[in-house]
């Protein structure tokens, strides 16, 4: 099989039509050999009635539903585990990704050797203050953070490898993050394609100003992930030893003056007394602490079981 459509979605049932006709056309137009699986992320609307009428009239057309809504992420790892093609495209619902886009995506994966390939939306149509600003601002920083030199990471329009969806693994709201989960996997050719992007024909945004703040703190998460992930002793253990030896270096400093006032009989201030004992004494529990939980994260990571973060309640043609 050519190609593996993937296609997230949350109350999306006025779009859902058109997209279907508009892909079907590219495809036939290309004689690709296809698969289109909607991911159902626990719409409230008719979104899944009309993707069962879709994979009736339609072999091609798969769904997935979620229970309810678990997000982005988890949509996109289910599609990932049942995707078939050789190659992975991967596009919102709502009509602002153009599917005239999927030959040239594919092209780069297959003849031009890319892992994955990452749109750019260079030219947007959402507003400049709640979407173009914070987007810069957070690709600068996710550029800056990952070392991936990617201009829009937030695009939804990508192409994968095959084996690329098969070896990373996307979980909480990590999707915006993606081509940093690859590079971090071992997948160093991504490439950037500037692609059409369309204003919002039905329905409106599902994403606010809180998603720049979950994207920041994500940032920081895979960044320490990449870095510490699967060796947190060699972070919490080596900060944990660098505090515990300052303080104990500053506690014996004090417990030796004392003693040294004491052979020349001068008064001493008592140990009691003395505001730097307090902050030796503090200095060496956080370092215990520290080095604990550097421990208890190796255990952990050890010990963990691999359960599924969402439930899918139906399928339709899987």
């Amino acid at each position: 099989m050519n190609i593996t459509l993937l296609i997230p979605l949350l109350n999306e049932a006025e779009s859902l039509p058109e997209l279907h006709a508009w892909i079907t056309k590219v495809m036939q137009q290309n004689n690709y050999s296809y698969e289109l699986v909607f991911i159902d992320d626990g719409s409230t609307d008719d979104s899944w009635k009309i993707i069962e009428t879709l994979s009736v009239t339609d072999t091609h057309v798969k769904g997935i539903r979620f229970q309810k809504n678990f997000g982005k992420s988890q949509a996109l790892h289910a599609g990932f585990a049942m995707a078939k093609g050789d190659v992975v495209i991967t596009m919102d619902a709502d009509l602002q990704d153009s599917p005239d886009e999927i030959p040239s995506l594919y092209q780069m994966i297959v003849n031009d050797g890319y892992d994955l390939v990452s749109g750019w939306k260079k030219k947007r149509y959402d507003s400049v203050v709640s979407k173009n600003l914070p987007s810069k601002l957070f690709n600068w920083a996710a550029r800056k953070t990952s070392g991936v030199q990617l201009n829009d990471f937030n695009c939804g329009l990508k192409a994968y490898s095959n084996k690329v969806v098969k070896n990373i693994d996307v979980y909480g709201e990590m999707h915006r993050y993606i081509p940093v989960l690859a590079k971090n996997a071992g997948f160093n050719k991504i490439g950037e394609k500037v692609v059409q992007h369309q204003a919002r024909k039905y329905g409106v945004s599902k994403f606010g100003m809180n998603r720049f703040v979950n994207g920041f703190l994500d940032l920081i998460t895979i960044w320490f992930l990449s870095k510490f992930g699967k060796r947190p002793m060699h972070l919490f253990g080596a900060l944990g030893v660098i505090m515990f030896i300052v303080g104990f270096c500053s506690a014996a400093f004090i417990g030796i003056y004392k003693l040294y006032k004491l052979s020349v009989h001068e008064p001493a201030v008592l140990v009691a007394n003395n505001p730097w004992f307090y902050i030796s004494l503090t200095a060496m529990i956080l370092g215990t602490q520290l080095f604990l939980a550097g421990f208890l994260g190796e255990i952990i990571l050890r010990t963990k079981n691999n359960e599924p973060r969402y439930k899918i309640s139906t399928k339709s043609n899987l």
